[in-house]
């Protein structure tokens, strides 16, 4: 498959990791300034987190909806006339999801946000007079929510239009798993691997590796592969066309697990307690190269990842990750050693989950600082240093997160896996992305050929 046909890997970019969550009015007056400043700074990817309605704890992976958006990134002084009817083309793209996700909301505000397998069981189970009777009591309710979600369809539309105008790609996120009340696990229980009521039998997670000696305990519902493999995998199909009409580029979180998924029995502590389990992922990819040709995927391959992994990635063609703090552990195998970055790549300091590069450096050993001072050289303070290594790297785009463009340390972290608090709540400060770091950011793309 050829990438350079791709929207994104056609040449060497460079792109921001910003959250829609840290700014305001990020479909509207936010997101516009922004992608003026990545324009400015040389920047042509925008490299947002999932967003799908969250939870109480914030979580973008810990979505209501699948397709969905996230009303909180709307911006108040756009929204669309209230008194005109809702967009045709609108209803009809999101005709396979919206009447189940308005009436789930409602029911899920009147019964003070407790999960669906606590609600009356005519409406846990979805009996079709219970569901009338909601939907005429609820009417009101249901009718503001789908008029939220034109409004936040609206506003994308105009946001990749103007990001488009400006050479700016939209680079996006899809959970690999959905929060345990959605309407995901509501309206289709049978594609979840779900006790009789409802609520998860198995969870998802990891084992212990770098970011938890407990391993990470996700608590969504896995799924029930053999049942999605009946239906020809139709719902996850959907789940992506409907990100790929609001994005150029899509990252596949937990990629792993289409090869094999850990699974915990609900319940459990932690997640040492679960087990490897088989997925046909194979055959989900080869559906989705289908439906989409070309294949605007990148696989969030970090972690624990086996040669079935490796597999799965090279054989569909799919663009993988590197992580430059992660290769400085002294292990001369390791994949994210700046010189085995590969060229068919998205390389980065870090992630969401990473510390930031200068918190990250502050925290290392002696002998670990000593690597990374004698690999990049000294002189080049952190995080500059770093930021250079990743532009210079072969990898066709480089991403940057916005906290490492503006040097900022812990306290700035987005979020820690393994931790219930305190994640998801960062936010740009005012006015930091100023003509002045737009400057320095430009000449640096133009020295490194990302401009």
């Amino acid at each position: 498959m050829n990438r350079d046909r791709l929207p994104v890997f056609d040449r060497r970019r460079a792109g921001v990791l910003l959250p829609m969550s840290a700014l305001e009015a990020a479909l509207g007056r936010g997101g516009r300034d922004c992608i003026d400043w990545l324009a400015a700074a040389g920047f042509s990817v925008w490299q947002i987190l999932p967003a799908g309605p969250v939870g109480a704890d914030a979580s973008p992976y810990w979505v209501r909806s699948d397709c969905a958006g996230n009303p909180a990134f709307l911006d108040a002084a756009e929204l669309p006339d209230p008194h005109a009817p809702i967009g045709a083309d609108f209803l009809a793209v999101s005709s396979s999801w919206l009447e189940d996700y308005a009436l789930f909301e409602a029911l899920t505000r009147i019964h003070g946000g407790t999960p669906f397998w606590r609600w009356p069981e005519p409406l846990r189970d979805r009996e079709p007079q219970a569901l009338a009777q909601a939907r005429r009591a609820l009417g009101a309710e249901v009718e503001r929510i789908e008029r939220e979600q034109y409004a936040f369809w609206v506003q994308w539309q105009r946001l990749r239009d103007y990001a488009h105008g400006r050479g700016v790609r939209l680079f996006g996120d899809l959970p690999f798993y959905v929060g345990p009340s959605s309407v995901e696990t509501w309206a289709h229980r049978e594609l979840f691997q779900l006790a009789p009521g409802g609520e998860p039998a198995k969870v998802g997670g990891v084992p212990p590796d770098y970011f938890s000696e407990l391993g990470q305990l996700w608590g969504n519902p896995v799924y029930d592969w053999p049942a999605l493999q009946r239906s020809d995998f139709s719902w996850w199909l959907t789940r992506v066309r409907v990100q790929l009409q609001r994005l150029d580029l899509l990252r596949i979180d937990h990629f792993r697990a289409l090869a094999a998924y850990w699974a915990v029995p609900a319940g459990a502590p932690d997640a040492r307690g679960g087990a490897w389990l088989s997925t046909p992922g194979a055959d989900l990819l080869e559906r989705l190269r289908s439906e989409f040709r070309d294949l605007p995927l990148v696989a969030e391959d970090l972690g624990v990842i086996t040669d079935d992994v490796l597999a799965l990635k090279h054989g569909f063609g799919l663009p993988g990750m590197k992580v430059l703090q992660f290769g400085f552990d002294g292990d001369p195998g390791n994949p994210h050693v700046p010189y085995r970055v590969e060229r068919d790549c998205v390389t980065y300091t870090g992630t969401h989950d990473n510390d930031t590069t200068l918190g990250w450096y502050s925290s290392l050993d002696p002998a670990s600082r000593g690597r990374v001072d004698y690999y990049l050289g000294a002189g080049t303070p952190m995080p500059a240093a770093l930021i250079r290594a990743v532009l210079a790297s072969v990898a066709q785009l480089a991403v940057i997160p916005v906290q490492d463009l503006l040097g900022l340390g812990t306290e700035a972290r987005f979020n820690t896996p393994g931790t219930s608090s305190g994640n998801w709540l960062w936010r740009l400060p005012e006015r930091a992305l100023s003509p002045e770091l737009a400057q320095h950011c430009a000449q640096l793309n133009r020295t490194y050929g990302r401009a």
